[in-house]
């Protein structure tokens, strides 16, 4: 009777174990397509020659995605503005992450001045500017003024904060790669996410919640 029992634990083990990986692995698996694919919605709201980046040949390592819910939706396109006017920054990203390269490219069409550098380990320079690890994206960006915006941070929440920073910050992040965000269009879908202040003693506060793509505008 025991070994009957022991065969059913395992075989009921097995069967959840296959089912959590397939709950897991396919938001995972979309967020990925997202960033290394080419941006669709961006193509046809550009010009058709690629905003000018300086980079330095120097490769990084991809952060973990959030598992959240995916929802279609139907995204506008989005317009260019010039927010970012007269912002200089350099974006340390990886030579060969595509959604950091259309997040510049998103950044520069609002009027950010933007050096890009391709360096080995992009985790070395979040840790520089005492980025949390919990708030870690792709690429970071830190403005001539010294403040950081981690990840795929909408224009509109940079030229916010920097008009006026509040004065316990270092800037703000979108942790991982949320699918929609500036840089990570994919298709028509898109994953509600917030973006965060940190702070300098290395706490962080919920400074933004975006449910829509309208809300990145």
């Amino acid at each position: 009777m025991r070994r009957y029992t022991n065969r059913f634990i395992n075989e009921h083990n097995l069967i959840s174990g296959r089912v959590l990986s397939a709950i897991v692995v396919l938001p995972l698996s979309l967020t990925i397509a997202a960033c290394n694919q080419p941006n669709s919605a961006a193509a046809e709201s550009t010009p058709a020659t690629e905003p000018t980046i300086a980079t330095q040949n120097v490769q990084t390592t991809q952060t973990e995605q959030p598992t959240a819910e995916i929802m279609p939706v139907s995204a506008p396109s989005d317009t260019q503005s010039t927010i970012l006017k007269n912002i200089s920054a350099t974006v340390y990203k990886d030579a060969n992450c595509g959604c950091c390269k259309e997040w510049v490219g998103y950044a520069e069409g609002h009027g950010l001045n933007a050096t890009a550098q391709n360096v080995e380990d992009v985790s070395l320079f979040k840790e520089r500017y005492s980025v949390p690890q919990q708030m870690r994206s792709c690429h970071t960006t830190v403005t001539t003024d010294g403040y950081v915006f981690e990840g795929h941070v909408p224009a509109k929440y940079m030229a916010q904060f920097l008009k006026n920073p509040p004065s316990d910050a270092i800037g703000l992040a979108v942790p991982s790669m949320p699918v929609g965000s500036p840089g990570m269009e994919y298709q028509d879908k898109f994953m509600p996410y917030k973006v965060m202040q940190l702070n300098k003693d290395g706490s962080t506060a919920i400074y933004a919640t975006i449910d829509s793509p309208q809300q990145q505008i």
